[in-house]
This record gives C-alpha cells, sequence and structure tokens, in this order.
C-alpha cells in the first residue's frame, strides 16, 4: 500500500510586467519570483506546482511567456488559476506547454485537484459563475472515492481586513451550500490575500498562501503592507486524506518596499 504524500508547491501573486526590470511597491516581481520558485526546489522535489493568481500585474503575451519559460525549467506539472489581474483567455493561450495548463482537473491516486475560476470581470471582487458551480459538483459527484482539493484565487471566508474583504467571493455561500453534500473535500487553498491563513469551514481546511512579491498587513482597516518576506505553501496530501502543510519565506529583509502606497 501506498503511503506516500502528494506534494505540492503552492505559489501565488506573482504580478509580472511585460518588462522584467518592472517594479511594483518597489518590488522587483519577476526577480523574486524566480528566488522564490529556486529556495522552494531547494527543499524538495514536488510532484506539481500550483499557481493561484494574478500571475501578471498587466496582463500580455511578454508576461505570461516569461513566467511559462521560468515554471518550465522545473520540468513539473503545473496549474494555473486567472485572479483579478489576469487575462484568462490569454492565459490559456500562453500557459500550454507540456507540463504547464490552465487544466481545472487533476486525478491522483488518492486525491482530485478542482481548480476554479473566480475572476469577475472588470472587478476585483471574486464570483463564481454557475457554471463553475456545477463543473465542481460534477467533479465531486463522478470521483466519490477520492479525496478532493479545491483552489481558487480569491478567499472564501473573511480575513477580517476590511479592504480586503470587499473582494471576497461574493457567493461563497453558494460554494459552502455544494460542498455540504462532498464530505470528501478536505481543502480549500486560496490566493489574493499576500498572507499566511489557516482555518476551518464546514469541516474543511481553508489555506490562505503569502504573495512572492509583497504582502498585505492583516487585520487592516485599509490598504496596508506587511514587513514580511516573500513566501511560498508546501502541501502534503497523504492517501489517508490527512493534510499536512508549511509556509516558507525568501530569508531576507525587503528594505526596497514602498510601504506609503494606499494601493496597488
Amino acid at each position: 500500500m501506498n503511503t506516500s504524500p502528494l506534494t505540492l508547491l503552492q505559489i501565488s501573486d506573482l504580478h509580472i510586467f511585460p518588462d522584467a526590470a518592472d517594479t511594483l511597491l518597489g518590488i522587483n516581481t519577476q526577480y523574486y519570483f524566480q528566488q522564490v520558485l529556486q529556495h522552494a526546489h531547494q527543499q524538495q522535489l514536488f510532484d506539481m506546482i500550483l499557481v493561484t493568481g494574478d500571475l501578471a500585474q498587466e496582463p500580455c503575451q511578454a508576461s505570461y511567456q516569461r513566467i511559462a519559460e521560468r515554471l518550465a525549467a522545473y520540468h513539473t506539472p503545473t496549474i494555473c488559476l486567472a485572479g483579478n489581474h489576469d487575462d484568462w483567455q490569454l492565459m490559456q493561450q500562453c500557459l500550454t506547454q507540456d507540463k504547464i495548463s490552465c487544466r481545472q482537473q487533476l486525478i491522483f491516486q488518492n486525491w482530485q485537484l478542482i481548480a476554479l475560476n473566480s475572476h469577475k470581470a472588470n472587478s476585483n471582487q471574486g464570483h463564481l459563475a454557475v457554471s463553475e458551480l456545477h463543473f465542481l459538483q460534477h467533479c465531486l459527484e463522478t470521483q466519490p472515492t477520492l479525496h478532493a482539493m479545491i483552489a481558487v484565487h480569491h478567499h472564501c471566508i473573511p480575513t477580517r481586513s476590511t479592504w480586503l474583504d470587499t473582494m471576497i467571493i461574493d457567493n461563497h455561500a453558494q460554494l459552502f451550500a455544494v460542498l455540504r453534500d462532498f464530505p470528501q473535500v478536505k481543502l480549500i487553498s486560496t490566493g489574493h490575500i499576500h498572507q499566511e491563513l489557516d482555518a476551518t469551514e464546514q469541516g474543511i481546511r481553508i489555506l490562505g498562501t503569502p504573495s512572492t512579491c509583497f504582502q498585505f498587513k492583516p487585520l487592516s482597516h485599509d490598504f496596508d503592507v506587511d514587513t514580511l518576506s516573500p513566501g511560498y505553501r508546501i502541501l502534503q496530501l497523504y492517501p489517508t486524506g490527512d493534510i499536512q502543510t508549511q509556509v516558507f519565506r525568501l530569508p531576507i529583509v525587503l528594505t526596497e518596499l514602498d510601504n506609503s502606497s494606499n494601493g496597488y
């Protein structure tokens, strides 16, 4: 009997520009994206890389192609989700290579990964279209014996940061209504919040993952950035349905971070 876990690297909120030298809040997002990947792969090898949205700050072919080139260097199956800054159609054109895709369902021996698109046109807020909820239900109904992990860009429970929670998935109640009938769902892991989160809702573990660039200050009424360094999450999904996970950060201080901005 195989007792080895499925090991995933989750990175999120890269905010890559068309020009690799461009910065956001003083941060060279391309540089730290590369540093995070390198640091993570010094820890171990991964069965899969999961990129949970906001790959681009200015979505265009140049941004996505450079992301794809960097990810392809690790020769690891990679799934990319759309965030509010992304262009979903363009992502599907540019992020389709041997091992990199925008697929929304992956089947493993004991688990399935379901990637939902929470992008809402012309809005920073998250939303799950009826088609996404139907897709989720179909995946769960057709694979009832597999433990399930759901990945989505926007958060589905409040962070208690007032400004950030205006962008929560606006129909998250419908999401949890669907999940109520499927106890095999063990985990929802998100991006967007640029900070660590580990909570439980309806018996499901809810995880938030730091950004590969700058972080948001928790429990803030208005936009504010934190001094924590770029990070990533490693997840180990066991055949039993158990989950082990840890957040890692680059061992640096972001001295170039501009914390005077009112937004990004």
